[in-house]
């Protein structure tokens, strides 16, 4: 049972995470004008609705010490969201309720889907993940050099950007950076684990993300010096850090002599404040050209974007403050970021160190793309992967058992 649970979570999640807006809008009207509700709703949503019943009811499944926390929290968090979606309706924006239930909703979802299998399952999963990433990232590098994609891309863009496995060029470099901190906490071999890093910095780097790149080396060189690593005492972890910092620093040179003489660095040759920069500022000129009543009370995310378009000549909104605080109304987006913000922070309760910094640069990154405040699979990537290297199991405290199936406690299962 197990095995079964693992392969289909496993397809579940990997047709949300890799299956682009773009490959389904060539099915349904996923994010284009018009269609019905239920082709706003992506199919590995519904996969990973569809699968969580069975999960959670078909047998007893084994919660112990945080983790019982943690489902009660999965819960309130997926109640409050649910909320949104017909107050989105009453309001006239239906329309916006398929990005709450695409980016947030089948996060909670997601959750309650690792919790329910045991944690070798769940470790097994965030390998999983995190292969797709790095293969992402290999797809990118190869897009970089050869100026091709594998995945339809509908944008026209100035610059020839990478996507990989992702929908956008900023979300494959958000995503690499965000998954470095997470690779030292698996159990591949070391020179795997180095490998693997190699890959996704060299995959940010080809995305063209400059603020994930920066946000990526900055990453690897605090994962280098803050991370414990095991049976060394601190004076020989001081020592050895040392020179492999020094031998980091000296192949990081080496590497972006590299990248810049392959072309992968070029929008670095240009200050960071250009174009894209300066329309990341001033889309918050929005909030003086609509009335404080759309800000109070939100409005339809169609007519915002006719404004900025019209009044600030921007083809985007690159703002997740700005679409968050128009599409809910001031008050109630405050209370939506917060919640989110709680949800996260009670996921990385007694997480690993590196769980944390991968965590941190994902928010940092996302300030700077769509990740928070459209249709994305970033936010329930992140719960898979924090729940999935979570500390070992509680093995001193009495157990206790969730079972939506039975009262008595249950075996945990094992994966194979």
């Amino acid at each position: 049972m197990s095995i079964l649970f693992f392969l289909c979570a496993a397809l579940a999640f990997l047709l949300r995470f890799t299956v682009s807006p773009q490959i389904m809008n060539m099915v349904v009207d996923y994010t284009a004008d018009g269609g019905s509700f239920y082709e706003k709703l992506h199919f590995g949503t519904y996969a990973i609705f569809l699968l969580l019943p069975f999960v959670l009811f078909s047998r007893p499944f084994l919660l112990q010490g945080d983790e019982i926390g943690i489902f009660k929290a999965l819960l309130l968090y997926s109640a409050l969201i649910f909320a949104l979606v017909p107050y989105l309706f009453v309001t006239g924006r239906a329309g916006s309720s398929g990005f709450i239930i695409d980016t947030y909703l089948v996060a909670g979802a997601a959750g309650l889907l690792m919790l329910a299998l045991n944690a070798e399952v769940r470790r097994a999963l965030g390998d999983v993940v995190l292969g797709m990433v790095i293969l992402s990232a290999v797809m990118g590098t190869i897009e970089a050099v050869t100026q091709h994609r594998f995945l339809p891309y509908g944008l026209n863009e100035l610059q020839f950007r990478p996507i990989g496995l992702s929908a956008h060029p900023l979300a494959l470099g958000a995503l690499c950076a965000t998954v470095i901190g997470f690779v030292p906490l698996t159990r591949w071999r070391i020179w795997v684990r180095v490998l693997a890093i190699f890959v996704l910095l060299v995959g940010c780097a080809a995305s063209g993300a400059r603020a994930a790149l920066l946000l990526a080396a900055g990453e690897t060189l605090i994962l280098l010096m803050f991370v414990p690593w095991p049976r060394l005492t601190l004076k020989h972890q001081r020592q050895a850090k040392s020179v492999v910092l020094l031998f980091a620093l000296a192949a990081g040179a080496v590497l972006v002599a590299i990248l810049f003489s392959g072309g992968l660095l070029n929008r670095f040759g240009n200050t960071i404040f250009d174009e894209n920069f300066m329309a990341r500022v001033t889309i918050y000129q929005v909030f003086g050209l609509v009335s404080w009543k759309d800000i109070l009370f939100g409005m339809n995310v169609d007519d915002l974007l006719a404004i900025v378009n019209e009044k600030l000549h921007l083809p985007y909104i690159e703002s997740a403050p700005v679409v968050i605080i128009m599409l809910f109304g001031l008050p109630i987006a405050v209370l939506f970021i917060m919640l989110v913000f709680w949800f996260i922070f009670r996921l990385l309760r007694a997480a690993p160190l590196p769980a944390w910094i991968g965590t941190m640069t994902f928010l940092l990154a996302a300030l700077s793309n769509n990740a928070l405040s459209s249709k994305s699979p970033e936010i329930a990537i992140i719960v898979v992967l924090l729940l999935a290297y979570r500390n070992a199991p509680y093995r001193n405290r009495p157990k206790s058992t969730s079972s939506a199936a039975a009262a008595s406690e249950p075996k945990p299962d094992r994966l194979g």
